[in-house]
């Protein structure tokens, strides 16, 4: 299988660094056209700015996408530069400490707008434009050819329990269901909705929570089963395999990607 995703048109969110970084390389690798999304406009520019100065296929698009006008306008621009939309990749997140027992913490509130709604509101708007695009379509039947993709990046702290991570939890657990319950209601205009739930990945986060705790880093390998943390290429090859037409039969399936860590521990180590 080729995975192919190339003439396509994908926005990749969180696009500055990390995975989201890794995702919007690898489809632009894939010969996709690709919007860099990302609300740090410096950082985007300083990772990218050159590869979009001399590629024709890449587009890079700065602003805080928990405002639907922000995200309106990325929509814009994505149609403005390639005329269509056929894959949203919804990488942008955060992680947050909680402390559970204070009712004035408002991480919760903070992880539901940015790893939920944020997401959420633009997979609804894009996926209304993947609609459009596709009702002048000619109407063969049941065919194999999806009418756009949907990527969320979830995490497997949806599933186990550490207290301190409460807003970050709730949020992701709300996503998987979020992923289920818009991958049945587009079902029927062929839009696939999908994520990945990923423990250690090496991403921007996590290296630098790291770089000084060795002892840490030790304590993940052990508790992983394959022994290693994840590259974020790694999820960049998940995510172009769930955009593909290689998952034509894909749909509300969470992926989990942890190395088998979620298999062995109940209460693990918090994922980043």
């Amino acid at each position: 299988m080729s995975f192919s995703i190339a003439g396509r048109t994908a926005i990749v969110t969180g696009a500055a660094n990390g995975i989201g970084l890794a995702i919007a390389r690898r489809f632009l690798d894939a010969d996709a056209n690709v919007v860099f999304a990302d609300m740090d406009e410096g950082r985007l520019e300083a990772e990218v700015g050159d590869l979009a100065a001399r590629e024709e296929r890449a587009r890079l698009f700065a602003g805080d996408l928990r405002q639907r006008l922000t995200q309106a306008n990325l929509l814009s621009a994505t149609i403005d530069a390639f005329d269509r939309v056929d894959i949203l990749v919804n990488a942008s997140r955060q992680v947050l400490h909680s402390d559970p027992l204070d009712a004035r913490d408002e991480s919760l509130e903070t992880m539901l707008a940015q790893n939920l709604v944020a997401g959420l509101r633009l997979s609804q708007l894009v996926a209304a434009r993947m609609i459009r695009q596709a009702e002048g379509a000619e109407d063969d039947g049941p065919s194999t050819a999806g009418a756009g993709a949907i990527v969320n990046l979830s995490s497997i702290a949806a599933r186990v329990t550490r207290p301190e991570l409460l807003g970050y939890s709730v949020a992701c657990a709300a996503l998987d269901q979020a992923t289920r319950s818009l991958a049945v209601a587009l079902a029927p205009h062929r839009i696939r909705v999908n994520a990945i739930a990923f423990g250690s990945v090496m991403s921007s986060s996590l290296k630098a929570v790291l770089r000084n705790d060795e002892a840490a880093r030790q304590e993940i390998i052990a508790r992983t089963p394959l022994g290693r943390i994840a590259r974020p290429e790694e999820v960049a090859e998940a995510a172009q395999y769930l955009a593909s037409d290689s998952a034509c039969f894909v749909t509300g399936h969470v992926l989990t990607m942890d190395g088998g860590r979620s298999l062995l521990d109940p209460v693990a180590l918090p994922s980043h």
